[in-house]
This record gives C-alpha cells, structure tokens and sequence, in this order.
C-alpha cells in the first residue's frame, strides 16, 4: 500500500477533504506547515507517495527525495510546478487531473470578460480612491469570442458565451469530432475576435504560444483572457500590447511565475484584471479533484 502524504494542504481544503475522505480509504497524511526547498525532502522523507498542490518540485529538489514514487498533482498543468522531464529521469510517476472543473473554469473566465469588457476594476478602484469617473464599457451581445482550445473548458466557454449572445469561433491545436462551433485557422480567429480566451494545456509546444506575433495578429482593441497557465502568453510582449492599447485590457488569472513579483509590469496597468489563479477554486470542483486524488495516491505506481 503506498504510503502518501498530502504535502501542502490549507484550512479550507481540509475542511472539503473531511467531507469527501471515506473510511475504506488508506490512511494519508496532512501536512499544514508550509513547506520550502529546505524542508520539503523532510517532510516527505518517510512516504513514497505525495499529493501537491502548488508547491514547486524542480529537479534538484526531486533529487533529494530519494522515496519518492508518485507525485498526485492537484490540477492538469503539473509542468508548472513540477520538472516533469526530472521526473521520468527519475522515475517518477506523475498523475494529473483534469475535467474536474471545466464548468468553474469557464465561469470565471466568463466573469473576466465581464469584468474586462465593462472596465469593472478600473472603476472600482477609481471610486475607492474618491473618484467618480463612468468609463464607457463594451457590449458583449453579438461580439466575437475566439475560444483558443476545445477542451473541456473550452467547450464549456462556448456553451456560456453562446448564452449571452455571442458568436463564437473556435481553433484546436488537433482536429475535433463534432465541435460544434465554426473551427477556424488561428490566424483568422485572432484578426476576427473582440475576445480571446486561451484554453491550452502547458507544454513545450505551447509554451509563449502567445507570442509577439500572435499577439499583434489579434483585432486591434480586443480582450485577452487567460485563465490556462502565465507561460502560454509573452508577458513583456502583452505589456507591450496592453501599453500601445493594441489590446484593449486583459483578465488573467494564472501568472508566471505564481505568484507575480512585485514588480511585475502587468501589476502597474490599469487595464488588466487580475485574480489569483482562483478560477477552480470553488468548493463543488475542489471536492472533486480532492476525491480523485485519493483514488490515483491508491492506484500505486
């Protein structure tokens, strides 16, 4: 029976995992005191399997954890914390996640658009800081969305986007079986797009998949929202699009890394929502990634 332990658990994650553990389940330990390169090969010195969160596991860190056999990683983009090519070298197994929130996901990559289009953070903080100044909002009705990756979520995003009246175009990096939306080349869908949201998984394929170029292919004006993984998108090359207002504003919720600096230059412009990498954190799609971890920490390696 592999012996596991949950390395980087917090008060509201424990209270949804008290209420999904079962008692037939193998017995796994929590760990609640942060962890940090120094003292993460101690704390899991005596297990050979881990459940993480968000806590970075490079290579030399991997190497210093000698037991270690399988990493259950609590999401789908594992490459952003975890050096998967280390992994293997080292065999590792990694499990991931995925599927569990493609309804949260979307929904808040649908309240980012709303909160981009309407200007919602600027005019909060505007009227915060004593002043009172309507900025002029775009209407969403009969828009464009370009949906940048037909997954889960990005199926998920044209359901929603379609039932609030806007046309929707979509690209998938493979072809897809009954897409059920107009499936164009990318280049089209940035030149024809008032929106863009980005629904790719992190590779070495996709990695500033959002580059200069692409960036500067979108429809002079139009949103970005990114809620997939910060190293999709050309940071300094968005910063540069937001500043000359090619790109009208961008909501994003996922940094690189997380998270950003303080002196990050995307914290510095007002036109950019910003979130903290939240849009799966509700307590319905947590439950459910918090339940197959436990099945995949018990499926071995």
């Amino acid at each position: 029976m592999p012996r596991t332990i949950f390395i980087d658990a917090n008060p509201d994650m424990l209270r949804l995992w008290q209420r999904i553990v079962r008692d037939t389940d193998p017995a796994i330990a929590i760990n609640m005191t942060p962890v940090d390169p120094e003292t993460l090969p101690a704390v899991i010195a005596d297990y050979d399997t881990c459940i993480n969160d968000a806590t970075y596991l490079p290579r030399e860190q991997l190497q210093r954890c000698p037991n270690l056999r399988h990493i259950v990683f609590l999401g789908s983009g594992a490459a952003s914390y975890i050096d998967l090519a280390a992994a293997r070298e080292l065999g590792i197994k990694v499990s991931t996640i995925s599927g569990y929130g493609d309804t949260t996901v979307a929904e808040h990559a649908l309240g980012l658009i709303f909160a981009a289009a309407r200007q919602v953070s600027t005019m909060d903080r505007a009227v915060r800081a004593g002043t009172w100044k309507p900025l002029q909002g775009m209407q969403l009705f009969d828009k464009t969305l370009g949906v940048v990756g037909l997954g889960g979520i990005g199926r998920e995003m044209v359901r929603l986007a379609r039932g609030i009246g806007m046309q929707v175009l979509a690209w998938n990096r493979s072809p897809v079986a009954d897409p059920g939306v107009p499936v164009v080349a990318l280049e089209a869908l940035l030149a024809q797009s008032d929106i863009v949201s980005l629904h790719l998984a992190l590779n070495d394929a996709t990695r500033h998949f959002m580059s200069r170029e692409r960036l500067g292919q979108m429809k002079p004006g139009a949103i970005l929202i990114n809620t997939a993984r910060g190293a999709i998108v050309d940071t300094a090359a968005l910063v540069d699009c937001l500043r000359s207002g090619h790109i009208r504003h961008a909501g994003l919720d996922v940094f690189a890394p997380e998270p950003p600096a303080a002196d990050d230059p995307l914290l510095a412009l007002d036109n950019v929502t910003l979130t903290a990498h939240a849009g799966f954190f509700t307590p319905e799609a947590t439950m459910v990634m918090l339940r197959r971890s436990i099945d995949l920490a018990a499926s071995g390696f």
